[in-house]
């Protein structure tokens, strides 16, 4: 018994340490590849770049339709988790309650799915990444490894895939049907978005100016 006890000890020792090694590697070291990218069956199209090359709108952007407390929480929306919980009990469509922050986590360390197992790893990574990352290095990878399309990732290569520019370049209302896109990039339309996706591209452009104006990206630009 005590030595079935020592040897998941060491188990969960070496994962504690390797989870640490591979957030502080990333910490530095652009993600080559996620689990995400490797099962995509139409390929990986991609580009890191650095925040600095990606145009304010696009991160204010996806700060207005994914996560707004972005800056203020500690890389859990408790309340956003409650209202989904709630809302999925009454049925209909699922919704989640994930911040850029889990969202990232999950991208880069882990796989996609549910499961209690995959959420408790979610929430570890989560922590890491808010501790060793901070909320720049997070966003900075979010938007170089987040799905932007079919076989696309980044939002590099979804401004050229969509825009024929570079994310430095995108307008408002680009980034705005971009970030509108972002949680079904496979199903909505970014080039000719309308009905439903049309309005919510609108009213995350919209948004975007309220972010600027309550400086909810303060800690990305202070």
């Amino acid at each position: 018994m005590l030595r079935v006890a020592k040897f998941f000890a060491s188990l969960i020792l070496g994962f504690v340490a390797l989870s640490i090694a591979l957030v502080l590697l990333f910490a530095v070291v652009p993600p080559p590849v996620t689990a995400t990218m490797v099962m995509d069956e139409n390929g990986i199209t991609k580009d890191w770049t650095p925040l600095s090359r990606i145009d304010r709108d696009m991160v204010d952007a996806v700060i207005a339709a994914e996560d707004g407390k972005f800056c203020s929480h500690d890389g859990f929306d408790r309340e956003a988790i409650e209202e989904a919980y709630r809302r999925n009990q009454q049925g209909g469509r699922i919704r989640g309650g994930s911040t850029i922050s889990q969202q990232t986590a999950k991208n880069v360390f882990l796989w996609q799915g549910g499961g209690y197992a995959r959420k408790g790893l979610e929430a570890w990574f989560t922590l890491l990444i808010e501790k060793i990352w901070g909320k720049r290095r997070i966003m900075e990878v979010y938007l170089n490894v987040a799905e932007t399309g079919i076989g696309t990732y980044g939002v590099e290569a979804g401004a050229y895939r969509y825009f024929g520019k570079p994310a430095a370049q995108l307008s408002e209302s680009e980034a705005a049907r971009m970030a509108a896109a972002l949680p079904q990039p496979k199903k909505r339309s970014v080039k000719n978005p309308s009905g439903w996706l049309r309005r919510h591209g609108n009213s995350v452009a919209a948004r975007i100016g309220v972010v600027r104006r309550d400086a909810l990206d303060a800690c990305i630009y202070d």
